[in-house]
């Protein structure tokens, strides 16, 4: 059972707009960590509102945007479908709140830009849902790569294959999503990797995408359920990305980040086919240390983050121009 830590009144203020499956996640793990208020929920389906006012009783259920400004917040949680979040996202942030939201911030590099944009102007926090960053693993990772031992990086495998994929039929929509399965697992992959080697520029891209078995133009408006894509770095490091939903691979998710160095590798993957579970090693030669155990406690990760920072500074963070770069490489993947 969870226990609750106390809140108190000097917490940040903050309304939930959609509490849907993703969004109900982010508003217990919010609720639970105490680091907030839940102050309000919006959501268009009564039984999503209930569920929301069930976790979080003290909040009061409202009518869409503008009934979340009416209450004196100081932040907003965004879960709605894709086609929202950057025209949502730009409208709290005109309304002097800081703004998390779930991925993708916008459909293209352009909408990404004018939401980060949106957050400059207005001087106030952005965060996403970019969780796998979050991973012990990956961690334990990064500090690898930082300290030298793996010795300058020159190669990175992403993989990211969901066996079921999404159960909404706006996803299948390009208009609506932005795009199939990069737009929705690919762009976690390609944070991971920028993210582990400090966003370095991404000098060249390349893509093929693929519905249903056949291969699709990369500008299509058919929405891809696999893809691969290379980047190179301007370092001159070799990115691969393959990514799918509904793929035949014989378990329910296949995730893994591998990275190799001049020194060594190291890899970051998914337990026996879990969405959650996650280990990471250390290879030398033809040997691997194990890093990390398998743990299950790090999505809410990035909303705690967010959370965090919230309440001791809610101005903006510089750190989000790297949102637009994960944006721009999608792009590039899709050709646009």
């Amino acid at each position: 059972m969870t226990t609750l830590a106390p809140e108190h009144p000097d917490r940040p203020r903050i309304g939930f707009l959609g509490t849907g499956r993703i969004g109900i996640r982010r508003l217990q793990s919010l609720v639970e960590s105490g680091l907030i208020q839940a102050v309000a929920v919006a959501d268009p389906t009564p039984q999503m509102v209930n569920a929301a006012l069930a976790l979080a009783p003290q909040a009061k259920a409202v009518d869409g945007l503008a009934g979340l400004f009416a209450e004196n917040l100081d932040g907003i949680v965004i879960a709605t479908p894709s086609a929202l979040h950057a025209e949502q996202s730009i409208a709290a942030f005109e309304a002097g709140l800081a703004v998390f939201c779930q991925k993708p911030l916008g459909r293209t590099e352009d909408e990404v830009a004018a939401v980060v944009d949106a957050s400059r102007q207005a001087n106030r926090l952005l965060g996403i849902d970019l969780s796998y960053r979050h991973t012990i693993g990956m961690n334990r990772i990064r500090e690898l790569i930082r300290e030298g031992d793996l010795g300058e990086i020159y190669g990175i495998d992403l993989v990211f294959h969901n066996a079921y994929g999404p159960d909404k039929p706006w996803f299948f929509n390009k208009e609506l999503s932005g795009g199939g399965c990069v737009m929705d697992l690919g762009v976690h992959m390609v944070d991971l990797a920028l993210w582990a080697l400090d966003f370095p520029d991404v000098v060249s891209t390349t893509g093929h995408l693929f519905s249903h078995g056949k291969a699709i133009a990369r500008d299509s408006e058919t929405v891809e359920d696999y893809a691969t894509a290379t980047m190179t770095l301007h370092t001159g490091t070799v990115v691969r990305l393959t990514c799918s939903w509904h793929l035949h691979a014989g378990r329910d998710a296949v995730i893994e980040a591998d990275f190799y160095g001049k020194n060594g590798g190291a890899s970051l993957k998914n337990v026996e086919g879990s969405f959650l579970h996650f280990a990471a090693w250390h290879h030398t030669g033809t040997t691997s240390r194990r890093l990390t155990e398998p743990e299950a406690t790090w999505p809410a990760g990035a909303t705690l983050e967010w959370a965090r920072k919230l309440a001791s500074d809610r101005r903006f963070d510089p750190a989000a121009d790297n949102f637009t770069t994960v944006s721009a490489v999608l792009d590039r993947i899709y050709a646009r």
